[in-house]
């Protein structure tokens, strides 16, 4: 056993070794420089060593790196404060993670209605195809069958309904209901808006029935839809959000973020992190919100997808035996390929640019933030030959 490989097995690697990164480029071990339009998964908001996100890194590691939250961190009341003035919240508890934001939004939501005499009401609604993390509580509140399985009991008080159904929302609600749990776009579903009638109705539900809107926001938020967080598309705000990739720009950093009323119930010892909230993570974190927030960002975030989404929809058509359709918001876009979406990703990869599969057969395009009009079109004609060889191939 020598030779076996110390990583759990977990993962299906790609055969790349990445050495470097230049803004929305990656550089592997053999020198190909590869289109970065997977961005870590959304994670890297303003590509790779943007050189503000690096300074700030540097500065601070030069003098310290972890405190726990036994005391003070200025960098969190700094943050916390440019994070709920850019917002609808008033409160924020830092994490490290995604997951770990959820897991938060969660206990929020659940504590709410304990410390107002209703410990009953501890049920979300969730929705096909979404996904919140890997955690026992964040899969269970996805509920995809292929992360539950062989992991135990499903964690209790979550139940998945239909995507969009509005009337099935409606008659799952009990006493026992504390809040809806969605994500505006779902990302690991396959790039699946939600309308913004569906969302509107659903904060209507809660308005009436007291319960409290709880969005995921962890691909789609900080400037990802061209928005700083995709909500406000629909003119609604909820109770409690949970954020993290963009925010960090690659550091491991996510957020609870929630209403004076919606976290009245996380009093001193309800909940903690050790990591979370560290003077690293603040220090990217506001780097990230620097830039995130200058005047005419997300303009350029909606000047970019206007083009990359126009691209697209021109493949589209030249193209319909390779591609299906194309959706998102923002530089949230995806591919709904009419082949597998191995092959097509498979292509893309040899024309020397990165992806990320979804689910519903969806090739996702998540490019930095930062990415140019010029690198949007190279990104294009890459896809695009990638589409006229797939097209070959079947033809022959």
């Amino acid at each position: 056993m020598a030779d076996a490989a110390p990583l759990y097995e977990t993962y299906m690697r790609a055969p790349l070794r990445f050495t470097r990164g230049e803004g929305v480029w990656l550089i592997a071990e053999d020198g190909e420089r590869y289109l970065d339009f997977a961005a870590g998964v959304a994670v890297n908001s303003l590509g790779h060593a943007h050189p503000h996100l690096v300074a700030a890194l540097k500065d601070q590691a030069e003098k310290v790196w972890h405190l726990s939250n036994l005391y003070e961190v200025p960098g969190q009341e700094s943050l916390g404060r440019r994070l709920t003035d850019a917002t609808f919240a008033d409160k924020v508890f830092f994490t490290n993670s995604g997951a770990e934001a959820l897991e938060c939004a969660i206990k929020t939501a659940r504590r709410y209605h304990f410390a107002k005499g209703h410990p009953g009401k501890f049920h979300i609604l969730t929705f096909d195809g979404a996904f919140h993390g890997r955690t026992i509580a964040t899969i269970a509140a996805g509920g995809q069958e292929k992360y539950i399985e062989g992991f135990g009991p499903k964690a209790p008080g979550f139940l998945k309904l239909p995507f969009g159904d509005i009337a099935a929302v409606k008659d799952a609600i009990t006493e026992e209901t504390a809040g809806i749990l969605i994500e505006p776009v779902q990302g690991e579903g396959g790039i699946r808006p939600v309308s913004k009638e569906f969302m509107q109705e659903l904060r209507q539900l809660c308005d009436e029935y007291g319960l409290l809107l709880i969005l995921d926001e962890v691909q789609s938020g900080v400037g990802r839809t061209g928005r700083l967080f995709a909500h406000e598309w629909a003119g609604v705000t909820p109770d409690i959000m949970a954020v993290a990739k963009g925010i960090g720009g690659g550091f491991p950093l996510g957020a609870c973020l929630a209403t004076d009323e919606a976290a009245s119930g996380m009093v001193a010892g309800t909940h903690g992190s050790t990591y979370g909230g560290s003077p690293l993570a603040m220090a990217v974190g506001n780097a990230v919100l620097d830039v995130v927030l200058e005047d005419g960002f997300l303009e350029h975030v909606r000047d970019v997808a206007l083009v990359f989404r126009q691209g697209l929809a021109a493949l589209k058509d030249r193209f319909p035996e390779v591609i299906e359709d194309v959706r998102g918001e923002g530089l949230m876009l995806g591919i709904k390929a009419k082949i597998p979406v191995a092959d097509l990703l498979k292509a893309v990869r040899a024309e020397k640019l990165l992806g990320v599969p979804a689910g519903d057969n969806v090739l996702r395009l998540l490019p930095p933030l930062t990415v140019t009009a010029e690198e949007a079109r190279e990104g294009l004609a890459r896809i695009e030959r990638a589409a006229e060889k797939l097209t070959a191939a079947k033809a022959a």
